[in-house]
């Protein structure tokens, strides 16, 4: 399928903006994507009857019913419960949203979607640039931690530690590789490591083992004994000194702190209410297993137990601070299914070309498996899927990942016929 290259130049340039600007311009990447979005509703309308076109949708069909389970839950939900409140399909609109995306992106030629990986690059050289270079006046303390004007430091400190890390799985697909694209690769994961170092959300850092290992599994470190001696230096000798740091020992001391505290009776710590949280949500769908209380009720239901005593007042909120256990309270077991549904369709291909020989494959499929896994970990202690900032980019990138896979398969598949007809 052939498209203007106006089109594919701009959305090549999208793709590279929109994870570079993601935590320095407030909506820099909703403005892209929607950009992206409304090329994609055009493409689809000029190619409606164009054979194929739409078959992206059915072949990855797992794909098509994670991003969709929610927002169809939720009007359904809503319709039963009779209320309507628009604002709860907001984030969760845009991975609807990418489904078009997906449809024009795959395809495009493959070679343009891997601008993506230098727009993460970008991104996170600009946070770490940001961060070294404004710092406030006694730099960035626990008591002033790194953040922006339009997010907090939790979803700010874990898309950085993302960013800086898909710079380092994205190199894999850029062949031939040189030294100045791995020198600024690695800074890339520096600065983005060390926007999430100053932030101080620990949530986050539980990703970081996992990162390790599926980047061992996609440069094959395990295989070669040479290779597997050098990343484990590099990895004890950088956890060493990480650890070592006074920043990342309070923040680790303060864990054990707050669970020893509660054990003594005292809960008023962060993790502390976090624990209470998790335990009204668990009351909650004990009186609405099924469908959840709604929605965007949770803050109600939860000052409704406070005042009846069943809950501390401390903890009343919007959100259960765990989109597991806001999903449970919230949208019951359905809720929990769309959950493990939309968890299952953005991991489940990359999973399943992970071991590809072609390096643009085994590239996206291992940086969409970083996705896909650090969405779960990150959505342990906090709500991913309500920051419209992480949403928009979890959907862009889940998206663009699967269309590199997609566009080059098509393209290999192309190359074989041709090559035997040159041989013959």
């Amino acid at each position: 399928m052939i498209f203007a290259p106006s089109l594919v130049w701009l959305t090549t340039a999208l793709l590279f903006f929109a994870p570079a600007v993601n935590l320095v311009w407030r909506g820099g990447t909703g403005y892209c994507f929607f950009a992206i979005v409304a090329l994609a509703l055009g493409a689809a309308v000029a190619n409606r009857r164009m054979p194929g076109y739409f078959s992206g949708l059915r072949t990855y069909r797992w794909f098509t019913i994670g991003m969709l389970a929610f927002v169809v839950a939720i009007v359904v939900q809503q319709a039963l419960f009779g209320y309507w409140l628009p604002r709860q399909l907001d984030a969760l609109s845009r991975f609807v949203l990418a489904l078009p995306v997906f449809l024009l992106l795959r395809q495009l030629p493959s070679r343009h979607l891997r601008v993506i990986g230098w727009g993460c690059a970008a991104g996170a050289l600009a946070v770490g640039a940001w961060a070294l270079l404004d710092q406030p006046a006694g730099g960035w303390t626990d008591a002033n931690r790194l953040n922006n004007s339009y997010t907090n430091a939790i979803p700010f400190g874990d898309t950085a530690l993302l960013l800086g890390f898909l710079s380092v799985f994205t190199l894999g697909w850029d062949t031939p590789r040189d030294w100045r694209a791995l020198g600024l690769r690695l800074l890339a994961l520096v600065g983005g490591g060390y926007a999430s170092y100053l932030s101080g959300s620990r949530g986050g850092w539980l990703a970081v083992p996992v990162f390790v290992v599926l980047l061992g599994m996609q440069y094959q470190w395990y295989a070669h004994r040479k290779r597997l001696l050098i990343a484990t230096l590099v990895i004890v000798i950088g956890a060493g000194s990480l650890l070592s740091t006074e920043r990342i020992q309070k923040r680790l001391g303060e864990v054990t702190n707050d669970f020893s505290m509660l054990h003594q009776g005292e809960d008023y710590t962060s993790v502390g209410l976090r624990l209470q949280l998790w335990k009204a949500s668990q009351l909650i769908f004990t009186h609405h297993p099924v469908y959840g209380i709604g929605k965007g009720r949770l803050v109600d239901e939860l000052g409704l137990l406070a005042k009846r005593g069943e809950v501390k007042t401390e903890i009343v909120n919007e959100r259960a601070h765990s989109d597991f256990f806001s999903t449970l309270a919230e949208m019951g077991v359905i809720g929990v299914m769309c959950l493990l549904l939309f968890y299952f369709g953005i991991s489940v291909y990359f999973w399943r070309h992970r071991l590809s020989n072609d390096p643009a494959i085994r590239g996206a499929s291992y940086a969409g498996l970083a996705v896909a896994t650090s969405t779960v970990i990150f959505g342990l202690t906090i709500d991913v899927l309500v920051p419209i900032m992480v949403t928009v980019l979890l959907a862009l990138l889940v998206a663009t990942f699967l269309a590199v896979i997609d566009a080059r398969k098509r393209e290999l598949a192309t190359a074989q016929p041709a090559q035997r007809v040159n041989i013959s």
